[in-house]
């Protein structure tokens, strides 16, 4: 691949990389955090790229100030397809020497090398696929295969003021399995998740918790009981309203635990702007 062709990779890369963080787009791949970065990797880019088509431009303008005698790209592209170019060993007409190629298929002197292999632009397919194609946030095939990440949390804030409360899943979770509801204090609560059902059907209500990437996304999950609708389809986004219960059970993947919301109310939401929790490890 020759300069001209890694140069429209890196500016397609970099146009890529800040399509995403002004679309919000990256929100599926990294934390929100990390959105500066981001900005500032596409910014430098996009520079490089340009910054390696103009010195291109003023090599080649160099050469040419330099050779003025020399023919034209366009003329010897002519000559090679009527067969009248300069032989490829040997001595060429006009005086001109043209080397020969080498195993690389480098050429010496003035002869010409080989293009280099259309192969190469399949890098370019990703950086398609990112700006066309893009994957759905984590959801509950990777949630009920993965063990729940809930960790014990260094203290409790006070709630909020509202009945009910709006929390977050990660939040009601390690008060409900830590805790044992205490800091809950007999009040309602509204969490908002995704659902994912187990094989025998019991639904859970998930959030994936990220550290830096989705690659390293992991479910915190809580069981639903009392009010459930009667029909849930996985990866359905829902704001339940509930309050504890002391049930609970153990994830099957590494035996953590699992605390259960008894449901009084629940209803269909859009999936929110931002789909991982990172407040567990802030």
């Amino acid at each position: 691949m020759n300069r001209q062709a890694q140069a429209a990779v890196l500016f397609l890369t970099g146009a890529a990389v800040l399509h995403a963080s002004v679309t919000d787009l990256y929100l599926r791949y990294v934390k929100a955090g990390l959105r500066p970065l981001l900005l500032a990797a596409g910014v430098v880019l996009i520079v490089t790229a340009l910054a390696t088509v103009w010195y291109e431009i003023r090599e080649h303008r160099t050469a040419s100030a330099g050779h003025p005698d020399d023919e034209s790209d366009g003329e010897r592209a002519r000559e090679q397809e009527t067969g009248h170019g300069h032989a490829k060993t040997g001595t060429g007409t006009g005086g001109h020497s043209d080397g020969l190629a080498d195993a690389d298929g480098h050429t010496d002197g003035h002869g010409h090398g080989h293009r280099e292999p259309r192969i190469s632009w399949l890098l370019v397919l990703p950086l398609v696929a990112l700006i066309l194609v893009a994957p759905p946030a984590l959801g509950s095939y990777s949630a009920m295969r993965t063990g729940t990440a809930l960790q014990a949390p260094f203290g409790y804030a006070e709630l909020p003021a509202g009945d009910p409360v709006a929390l977050g899943l990660v939040d009601y979770a390690g008060r409900a399995a830590y805790d044992h509801g205490r800091s809950l204090g007999g009040r309602r609560v509204k969490i908002t998740g995704f659902v994912a059902l187990d094989h025998a059907g019991t639904p859970y209500l998930v959030r994936m918790a990220l550290n830096c990437c989705a690659a390293d996304a992991q479910p915190v999950k809580i069981g639903l009981s009392g009010r459930i609708p009667p029909v849930l389809r996985p990866d359905t986004w829902l704001e339940v309203t509930g309050s504890y219960t002391g049930k609970r059970t153990t994830d099957p993947v590494n035996g953590g635990i699992i605390p259960f919301l008894d449901v009084s109310s629940a209803r269909p939401v859009a999936t929110p702007h931002d789909p991982y929790d990172e407040s567990w490890n802030n």
